[in-house]
């Protein structure tokens, strides 16, 4: 009998009654029912989550930014939940949330803390705390919820990040302009004080020069008063000629008065400019003071780092030298100036006195002889008064000499301050509103993620096709063995017939398992609708691994019995946690990564899955070699099963 007689001779048993036949269409249908449902049921269940109901706890408090602006994100993270409707949301309280976890009304509850806002914006006084999202979850009304809510917190979470990094991110550019701004305006100051510096410059020149002039004098009277001094010894001798030589001592007298008050109120203005000039160069100090003392924090709002925070500061520390010397230098000379005013204000006073008294000398002349004495000792005394205000005149010009060059140094200071300030405001980003905006928003999502697949299943379902395919297969095979025979022993004569037999044995399964993996193939093609890159090439390869299957199942079933049957579940069990159809295999522990690298599902998954997705086909024909050779071994067990029980038969008596 030919392998082809027993496989008719197979299906003509397994339909010859209506029963029969009818348990063949079940047996039949009966993988694509699994696959077809299973497939049905979890084809895309991400998109049907808007009827999952979940509740959102609003407790955020706010808060209030320095600049008075109210602060609620707490409200805006809940309506932007409500308003996406991407889950059935709930804005309930606390206690009613709770209750609905337990009760299962809700599948998971999320809860915005009262100090969320607060969290959020307390990096604004450098005392930041992470903004939490409370996840409140009940695995015994469902597993999964908890998955679903860990994605639906996940973007909440990078889409508040986002939005205060996109905040932060403005305010510091604009912060930045506010600092380009601010130090165009220090430059502009800079400017300024190296101007009043220069004109300073100037009038202490002057004032040196004049100073000169005032102590020559001041030694040339010193001169004349120790020859009056010397000479009123010799006054009685020469009254007469005195007498006619001093005729215009008043007018002499009066114009020294007015000269010495003009030098006393030049002195008086010279010190007061002085004074302005020392009172300038305080406040410039003071600012100096408090702009170093505010940069820093200005800086690190900026955006920069501490080492250019440090060099920025070391910077301004050499321009703060020279002005700090030339304010000293300022102090000391306004006081200097103080002191000259004063002794010219005397000098004024006794030129003045002088002046006075110089008629009352010309009436006295007369009488001059007989006073001769008192004017040799007061002679004297103008002589160490007229010393006096040669070393006053001599300190004033060293005076105005040194403020002369303090000033020399604050100009120079002044015009580097003035251009380091404007290079620094030209190195310091002037962002314009469009470019803030611009930037603020890549600094808040910074990374972006632009996927590319080699093969993408499309759907949750498409995922999982290929494991239940292959596992539908299975079935199909295992339950066919229930009612099929795997050996004709009446047709095994001869041992010439073992082949046949072993053959035929399997080929009316196989041609059964046919008509399952088309069927399966249909259901899950154009009734589920999974769309597959390659439908003729993996109907070919699901008819390969049903017959592949239906060998393996025969091949237990010829050689143990119920107990073979018995084996093929077990077979189906392992090669159902190690096929590697949901998680990747690599995650599975030892022993059951070893099974996956041994058993046939595992190549059947796999091919499926290139020719479902459309992915690289580089393993499809070790996947194919191996099922092949799975099914070659399954067939040699057959014969050898399908021998046994040849030499079974001839060993019974007759």
């Amino acid at each position: 009998m030919t392998a082809l007689r027993v496989a008719l001779t197979e299906l003509r048993r397994l339909t010859d009654t209506t029963f029969a036949k009818v348990a063949l269409v079940a047996m039949i249908v009966v993988p694509s029912l699994y696959a077809g449902l299973y497939l049905y049921a979890n084809k895309d269940p991400y998109a049907n989550l808007e009827g999952l109901p979940a509740a959102v706890v609003v407790e955020d408090a706010g808060t209030t930014l320095a600049s008075g602006e109210r602060l609620q994100v707490g409200d805006e993270v809940a309506d932007t939940l409500l308003d996406a409707h991407d889950l059935d949301w709930h804005e309930v309280g606390a206690a009613d949330a709770a209750h609905g976890l337990e009760e299962g009304t809700y599948a998971f509850v999320l809860t915005i803390p009262r100090t969320f806002s607060a969290d959020l914006a307390s990096s604004a006084d450098f005392t930041p705390r992470r903004a939490n999202l409370r996840i409140d979850t009940n695995d015994a009304t469902n597993y999964l919820a908890s998955t679903i809510a860990d994605r639906v917190v996940g973007k909440v979470q990078e889409s508040v990040a986002s939005q205060v990094s996109r905040t932060a991110a403005s305010e510091v550019l604009g912060g930045l302009s506010t600092i380009h701004a601010q130090l165009g305006d220090a430059a502009k100051g800079a400017g300024e004080l190296a101007k009043g510096a220069h004109d300073a410059h100037a009038g202490a020149t002057r004032l040196s020069e004049g100073a000169t002039q005032l102590a020559a004098g001041q030694a040339k009277l010193a001169d004349g008063t120790a020859t009056l001094s010397s000479g009123a010894t010799k006054l009685s001798n020469g009254l007469a000629t005195l007498d006619s030589r001093t005729d215009a001592l008043p007018g002499q007298t009066a114009k020294l008065a007015d000269g010495a008050r003009q030098v006393a109120d030049g002195n008086a203005k010279v010190a007061a400019a002085g004074q302005k000039a020392a009172a300038a160069g305080t406040k410039v100090v003071g600012e100096l003071d408090a702009f170093d003392r505010t940069l820093p924090a200005r800086l690190e709002k900026a955006g920069l780092t501490q080492d250019q925070i440090d060099a920025v500061l070391a910077e301004t520390a050499k321009l703060r030298t020279p002005v700090a010397d030339a304010n000293a230098t300022l102090q000391s000379t306004s006081k200097d100036l103080t002191r000259l005013s004063t002794g010219a204000e005397q000098v004024a006073d006794g030129a003045a006195t002088l002046a006075s008294s110089s008629e009352d000398l010309e009436s006295a002349i007369d009488s001059a002889a007989a006073g001769s004495a008192q004017l040799a000792s007061g002679a004297s005394d103008l002589n160490a008064g007229q010393q006096k205000a040669l070393t006053g005149a001599n300190d004033l010009a060293k005076g105005a000499s040194a403020l002369n060059s303090g000033l020399v140094q604050l100009d120079a200071g002044a015009a580097t301050l003035s251009s380091s300030l404007a290079d620094g405001a030209k190195q310091v980003p002037n962002p314009t509103p469009e470019q803030r905006k611009a930037v603020a928003q890549t600094l808040g999502a910074p990374v972006g993620v632009v996927a590319s697949a080699l093969a993408k299943a499309g759907s949750y379902g498409a995922g999982l096709a290929p494991f239940f395919l292959s596992l539908s297969l299975w079935i199909g095979g295992f339950t066919l063995f229930t009612r099929a025979r795997p050996l004709l022993e009446e047709a095994l004569t001869t041992r010439w017939a073992v082949i046949p037999v072993a053959f035929g044995g399997w080929l009316a399964p196989a041609v059964i398992g046919v008509g399952q993996a088309l069927l399966t193939w249909l259901v899950v093609r154009f009734a589920v609708g999974i769309d597959l890159a390659h439908p003729w090439w993996m109907l070919g390869f699901m008819v390969l691994v049903s017959m592949v299957f239906m060998a393996i199942i025969h091949a237990l079933m010829a050689r143990l019995g119920d107990t073979g049957q018995f084996l093929a579940l077990i077979l189906m069990v392992l090669q159902l946690v190690s096929a590697g159809g949901t998680f990747p295999w690599e995650t599975l522990p030892g022993p059951l990564q070893w099974l996956h690298h041994v058993l046939p599902m595992s190549y059947a998954v796999s091919g499926l899955r290139a020719l479902a997705y459309g992915g690289p086909a580089a393993h499809l024909g070790l996947d194919v070699g191996v099922l092949l050779a799975w099914g070659a071994g399954a067939m040699l067990l057959s014969t050898a099963a399908a021998r046994r029980v040849h030499l079974r038969l001839r060993a019974q008596p007759a």
